[in-house]
């Protein structure tokens, strides 16, 4: 055998020259595989500067230095890459979605917390959105809850403040005002964390809907963040 079983690991071999080459290109791919951070797993162009040590999920049809090398992780090694073959129930965190994936032996599955032999599985995301605030009202967001997801709750940041007539706001879902909070503050930094009693299951994209009180919305921005659970089907 000359790399081991679960990561590849180049191994020595008996009476070998040169033995730290073999080590440290060792020490490389473990740097890269260890507490494994993944830049991103949709990205198909490598960057032009290789940098050490950071990994990418290679997709289906990447081009340049990644060509051919669909469904492995490229780990940035002296100037090239290191292609590392991902294994079934690898866990890594993913920068540019803010969440950890686990792999199920084809794709990387984002926020996936369990896995059956048949890639069932439950998924605990959280989907946020910079809300621009419509002037009027009612505020209403793009349809950000997923179907067939169950609403564990929402919380919000005001990120620039509400400005207009209102004294206050509040979050909800449109049919159901408030649900997630009520008497809510307009200045930079106000929050709300609207835990629900019971988790809500959405069977249809769904928006978000601020609400004005005693007044009208004029402007600002508010950060919204949906933690949701998710199931996952088997495969056939």
């Amino acid at each position: 055998m000359t790399t081991t079983q679960q990561l590849g690991l180049p191994l020595l071999q008996a009476a070998q020259a040169q033995k730290h080459v073999t080590v440290n290109e060792a020490l490389a791919r473990l740097d890269g595989l260890a507490l494994l951070t993944l830049q991103s797993l949709s990205q198909a162009t490598p960057p032009l500067v290789v940098p050490d040590g950071l990994a990418w999920a290679v997709p289906v049809g990447a081009v340049n230095a990644w060509s051919g090398q669909d469904g492995k992780l490229a780990i940035g090694r002296n100037g090239g890459w290191d292609f590392v073959a991902p294994r079934r129930g690898w866990r890594a965190f993913v920068l540019d979605e803010g969440g950890e994936a686990m792999f199920d032996g084809a794709l990387w599955r984002v926020g996936l917390a369990t896995l059956s032999p048949k890639n069932a599985g439950m998924g605990l995301r959280v989907v946020q959105v910079d809300h621009a605030v419509a002037v009027g009202p009612v505020s209403v967001t793009a349809a950000i809850i997923p179907a067939n997801a169950v609403v564990v709750g929402v919380t919000a940041r005001v990120v620039s403040a509400l400005t207009g007539s209102l004294t206050a706001w509040s979050l909800g879902n449109p049919g159901a005002v408030g649900r997630y909070g009520s008497g809510l503050g307009l200045s930079q930094g106000a929050y709300a964390r609207g835990v629900l009693g019971q988790p809500t299951a959405f069977y249809a994209p769904t928006p978000l809907q601020l609400d004005a009180v005693g007044g009208d919305f004029a402007g600002g921005t508010v950060r919204l963040a949906v933690h949701l659970i998710e199931l996952a089907l088997p495969d056939l």
